[in-house]
């Protein structure tokens, strides 16, 4: 019997998604709850599951194509898998590429279109880089971000360019590259055009002493990592801070709907985080019911989504406050943009030791910049600014995060 690969209803505020990657090819052999394909959204990368044991009769819409709910995508022919499956070993080459030592794909076979173009323009092989796309497959990043590696000056030049080695550039020759944008790169440049022309944004600064809390984590790292199973961070600390002075401001925890402004009785935190696919919040609800293990395991769980692209809708949903954190990538100081429909959005930076006066001495301490940015429109600089140093005092006195002081 024939059946139908149609795309499912997809998320709230979705209205279409691209076929990414087809995972198999019209012919092969598919069991029942295998992915057959993955959907690009511009918020999450969705699987479509065989609901059969069959074969993969026909493909209807190739990979780069633009879909709706609904739409008809391939033919599956049920019950006829085992006649036509391929030998075991036959069935292990095809499913799984050899890969490298180093764990890349050793060929081009298995990428999406745009991906295969990329690697085409460029003049790369699928096994020179690693992917970071499910079952190793390479993303359009993992392309970019190896082409923009400066090439190491001993390394081996392959067969090709040994024979025939590439000419310099031609002098005054200006070269360029065009590559779409992904969905989810197209959406994050909305929401933060929108943020930019729907708010009226302002940022205020503090720095932060984290002396208090390097000693907490220093003494007691081992046995919370041990008792909990989850590393110790800053990030709970944060979270915790946060919540307290939302606590204490509402207005910095509450968001404008037309001519209305909604106070939010409770404290769903975004976090933002890095991807293969951009930048993500997946959101912390009910924050200030979550302990510290329970902060740092959650946003641990979220990382490893976001690295495998298993972020869901109602991961991503929601959220009352955000918290970006450009300190891991070396940040000093930065302006974070809204994330609409949320007023504020706190920003960590890195950590340097320097001196600072303390008690009328000059001492070294671990110091970190923040940057609170907040609409004005419903939060006046006093609400900011004293939400801000709610914070500061917190993490510099985490005794207060336990009292609720």
């Amino acid at each position: 019997m024939s059946i139908e690969i149609k795309v499912p209803n997809l998320p709230e505020s979705v209205s279409s998604a691209i076929v990414a990657t087809w995972h198999l090819k019209a012919g092969d052999a598919v069991k029942r709850e295998q992915n057959m394909l993955d959907l690009e959204t511009d918020k999450v990368m969705l699987e479509v599951p065989s609901t059969v044991d069959g074969i993969l009769k026909e493909i209807r819409v190739q990979a780069g194509a633009t879909v709706q709910a609904g739409d008809v995508l391939g033919i599956l022919e049920e019950g006829v898998a085992a006649a036509a499956a391929p030998a075991p070993a036959q069935a292990a080459a095809a499913a799984a590429p050899a890969t490298s030592a180093a764990g890349a794909m050793s060929s081009d076979d298995g990428q999406s279109p745009a991906v295969r173009k990329l690697l085409s323009e460029l003049g790369l092989s699928a096994s020179q880089i690693a992917g970071t796309g499910k079952g190793g497959r390479l993303t359009i990043e993992d392309v970019k971000a190896h082409a923009a590696k400066p090439a190491p000056a001993a390394a081996a030049k392959p067969a090709a360019a040994v024979a025939a080695p590439a000419a310099p550039r031609a002098l005054g020759a200006r070269e360029e590259q065009r590559v779409p944008m992904t969905r989810i790169r197209q959406r994050i440049a909305e929401r933060l055009i929108e943020a930019q022309s729907t708010a009226a944004m302002l940022t205020t600064f503090n720095e932060v002493d984290l002396k208090a809390i390097n000693d907490i984590r220093a003494k007691y790292k081992d046995g919370f990592e041990k008792a909990h199973g989850v590393k110790l961070g800053f990030m709970s600390f944060f979270v915790r801070a946060v919540i307290e002075a939302l606590k204490k401001y509402p207005a910095v925890n509450a968001s404008v709907d037309g001519t209305d402004i909604v106070y939010h009785g409770y404290y769903d935190i975004g976090i933002a985080v890095s991807s293969p696919r951009g930048l993500v919040v997946p959101i912390l609800r009910d924050a200030d019911q979550l302990s510290f293990a329970d902060i740092e395991k959650s946003i641990a769980a979220y990382g490893a989504k976001a690295k495998d692209n298993k972020l869901t809708m109602e991961d991503l949903t929601g959220g009352t406050f955000s918290v970006t954190n450009g300190g891991i990538f070396g940040s000093m100081m930065s302006t974070p943009i809204l994330n609409p429909p949320q007023s504020a959005i706190l920003g960590m930076h890195g950590i340097t030791e320097r001196p600072v006066v303390v008690n009328g001495e000059i001492v070294i301490r671990p110091m970190m910049y923040l940057a609170m940015t907040y609409d004005h429109r419903i939060i006046d600089g006093r609400e900011a600014v004293l939400s801000l140093r709610t914070i500061k005092e917190c993490l510099e006195d985490p005794a207060k995060l336990l009292l609720q002081l």
